[in-house]
């Protein structure tokens, strides 16, 4: 279990990200739902994939998140001429030095924002595949290791827009979670026009916590203890993805690390030192989903891979306390985010 110094810091992480909280949702309004998860994100040591249709504010969350943390941002424009080497650098010959100096490439960044990533071709996307698992780049036979923290954030329209590539399995596995920010409310749409109709929401906006700090915080989520049956409970969600007869392709063990490092940021963010299954069910549609791969059979049904997950988190049985019969999960609402802690029945550690 933490300690006292622990429990301090936890209370230093819910002070310093309600900040951060608060400075984003000035620009981003009306979306809680996607700050929060996006904070939880970065907390967990984890890259963000922000999914959805053009003009609905994906890179303006990106953007409010990184200048809302007083760290080295760069942004990359993924174009389909854009190349692996602009990504991650590149070696040039130094005539007056006679030897070669590296170039460093906009991944070498604490927060890095990739803006429509699946424009570029397949070949630039993995050029981020090292960096984002290993946190490091080699070119020429010597690794640089990328600065901490460190987070990729990268938009992405969907794949039936005209001109995009999709997103090859190997790298969306190394995204922790993928969100979809939607369209706004009517009330906020009109508030967006009040506030934000003739100057640009960004313009305004100032750190509001420091790199070394977010570097402290994260030390402090991974205090966060995890009991056996929270732990059991996320391999066996994660393991039934493997053998759903709707998916030609399950969840890998890397979601289950990233499945359990999100539950514990989300505990932490609660003010919590210890995870419950509330914190793995509310996240398992965000960390999943984008992992898995519908059958031909299943995608003629028009059955998604958010509506297996929903479907697998019912037929799961949820951990109970002291040993009692485990209940399933609650019905989920259509439409509604999958968020235990709002629906009654639950039981909890």
């Amino acid at each position: 279990m933490t300690t006292y110094d622990d429990r301090a810091s936890l209370t230093d992480l819910t002070t310093t990200a309600e900040r951060v909280r608060r400075s984003v949702e000035s620009v981003i309004e009306g979306k809680p739902e996607v700050v929060r998860l996006s904070l939880t994100v970065l907390l967990a040591e984890g890259h963000l994939l922000i999914e959805d249709v053009p003009g609905v504010g994906k890179t303006m969350l990106a953007k409010a998140l990184a200048r809302s943390i007083d760290c080295s941002v760069r942004r990359i424009q993924f174009t389909p001429d854009l190349l692996p080497s602009d990504i991650t650098g590149v070696s040039i010959f130094d005539q007056q030095r006679r030897e070669f100096e590296f170039k460093p490439g906009a991944i070498f960044a604490q927060i890095v924002i990739g803006d429509e990533i699946n424009r570029a071709s397949p070949k630039t996307q993995s050029a981020l595949l090292e960096s984002m698992e290993e946190r490091q780049v080699t070119i020429d036979g010597h690794s640089y290791e990328l600065p901490d923290p460190f987070m990729v954030v990268a938009t992405q329209n969907p794949v039936e827009m005209e001109g995009t590539y999709p997103l090859p399995e190997a790298q969306r596995d190394r995204f922790m979670a993928r969100v979809s920010i939607g369209y706004p409310s009517p009330e906020a749409e009109l508030q967006m026009l009040d506030v934000h109709g003739g100057v640009s929401p960004l313009g305004d906006l100032q750190p509001v916590a420091h790199a070394h700090d977010i570097a402290k915080l994260i030390e402090a989520v991974r205090t966060v203890h995890v009991a056996d049956a929270v732990r059991r409970y996320a391999v066996q969600l994660v393991g039934a993805t493997r053998s759903h007869a709707d998916l030609r392709l399950g969840a890998s063990p890397r979601a289950t690390l990233h499945l359990l490092r999100a539950a514990k940021a989300t505990a932490a963010l609660s003010g919590r030192d210890y995870c419950l299954p509330d914190d793995v069910q509310g996240l398992a549609v965000a960390v999943l989903a984008h992992r898995l791969l519908p059958t031909a059979q299943a995608q003629l049904n028009r059955r998604t891979a958010e509506q297996v997950v929903l479907e697998i988190l019912q037929q799961t049985p949820v951990p109970t306390a002291a040993g009692g019969a485990s209940v399933p999960a609650p019905p989920h609402r259509p439409g509604a985010p999958y968020d235990t802690r709002q629906q009654p029945g639950v039981r909890r550690l």
